[in-house]
């Protein structure tokens, strides 16, 4: 079993999130993971909006892929120590659907404490 791992920093600003779900994409396509990419790109482009919106520029965050045995991981983290929430759907909000989209398609998915931040992950099988 091998273990296929790549790690990319960002500034936690806007035009991070196009840039890390490029990166996504072409790392699943250099790994030929079975992932669907569009799942893999929405999941990471949430992730990262999310440190965009809430995080602000004081800190970089992280995007870290590993792949193992079919299995895909993905992690965004931050220097936050805010954590995420999967809030209820409201008409009146545009926004704010990102930890619910994630919940709705990841295997699975949580959070770790990680140097003074956080390591919001998931995880998506074959």
């Amino acid at each position: 079993m091998s273990v296929l791992t790549a790690r990319v920093d960002l500034p936690p600003a806007p035009r991070s999130v196009p840039v890390a779900r490029h990166v996504a994409r072409e790392t699943l396509r250099a790994w030929q993971a079975p992932q669907d990419a569009d799942d893999v790109a929405l999941l990471v482009t949430e992730l990262v909006a999310d440190v965009v919106d809430h995080v602000g520029g004081g800190s970089v965050l992280s995007l870290e892929l590993e792949y193992s045995d079919g299995w895909l991981r993905i992690a965004v983290s931050d220097g936050s120590g805010g954590r995420p929430v999967v809030g209820e759907l409201r008409g009146d909000q545009p926004r704010g659907r990102g930890m619910q989209i994630v919940d709705a398609i990841a295997d699975s998915w949580g959070v770790e404490d990680v140097d003074g931040g956080k390591r919001v992950w998931f995880v998506l099988g074959a």
